[in-house]
């Protein structure tokens, strides 16, 4: 019983520094509450553009394999290939406090 109480107590010190995370606000955007609307994962370019129009830039493709970003003013889009990988919206961002 002492050893499982002792082994909550020292797992409980790694966990609660990673609980701790403070909002940073990236110049040239404005945090809002409201969802953005991004892509989704597996659809490819053209859907993209075609719903969002043209990126403000393209950067890539990188690597094997191919990766591509597009930047869309408050949030970025990651291709593999010609398919979504990944959107990030940057006025949700959080990152852990140093």
């Amino acid at each position: 019983m002492r050893s499982g109480l002792k082994f909550l107590l020292l797992s409980s010190l790694f966990v609660t520094p990673a609980l701790q995370a403070e909002s940073l606000t990236i110049p040239g955007h404005t945090p809002t509450d409201q969802v953005q609307v991004m892509p989704r994962r597996g659809i490819d370019m053209n859907a993209v553009i075609v719903e969002f129009g043209q990126p403000e830039e393209r950067y890539g493709p990188v690597g094997e394999p191919p990766i591509t970003e597009w930047v869309y003013g408050s949030f970025r889009v990651y291709f593999e290939h010609d398919l979504v990988l990944h959107s990030i919206d940057l006025n949700t961002l959080v990152f852990p406090q140093q």
